[in-house]
């Protein structure tokens, strides 16, 4: 059966799959996919393996093989290599800056009764409460405190402290 997605490398496409693989300097997956890419080559100079092949030499599926093929023929080298699309991601804040002091200042604040400090869980609930964002989740809570420097009844303890002022 024919493969929908044949992959030709150019020279230069070649010598850079060769040189990832004899370097052994990056991911492993990256290497991986370049001798995937080495292997699948139908010019005349590729071997042109089957998928089968391929994923029994490397230690992968033949879905692996498959997508990597796929991504070479429709994004190019440097997508078929590179193994995670992690970067372009982006996730919209559940806290602005205004939310975040709120959340600072209930952080510092004296804790519901018959508690003895702020757990992440009763301030993310507490902010859903006052009506700042309709849900919340404590790791956002714990990240968000993470970053200012704030924990859950630590700030209360900063506060209660002497300033180191020299008494005049």
């Amino acid at each position: 059966m024919p493969t929908k997605y044949v992959v030709v490398l150019t020279d230069d496409q070649r010598r850079h799959c060769t040189d990832i693989v004899r370097a052994g300097e990056a991911r492993a997956r990256t290497i991986t996919h370049a001798q995937i890419l080495l292997k699948t080559d139908a010019s005349s100079h590729g071997p042109r393996w089957t998928d089968e092949a391929i994923a029994e030499a490397f230690g992968v599926t033949t879905v692996t093989v498959a997508t990597v093929r796929k991504t070479m023929v429709n994004e190019g080298l440097e997508a078929a290599l590179r193994h995670y699309k992690g970067p372009d991601r982006e996730y919209p804040r559940k806290l602005d800056g205004h939310a975040e002091g709120h959340l600072i200042a209930l952080a510092c604040s004296t804790p519901p009764q018959g508690r003895t400090h702020w757990s992440l869980r009763l301030l993310a609930a507490r902010m859903v409460e006052l009506g700042y964002v309709d849900s919340l989740s404590r790791t956002t809570v714990g990240e968000t405190l993470k970053k200012t420097n704030c924990s859950p009844g630590a700030c209360s303890v900063i506060a209660s402290r002497p300033s180191k002022t020299p008494s005049s």
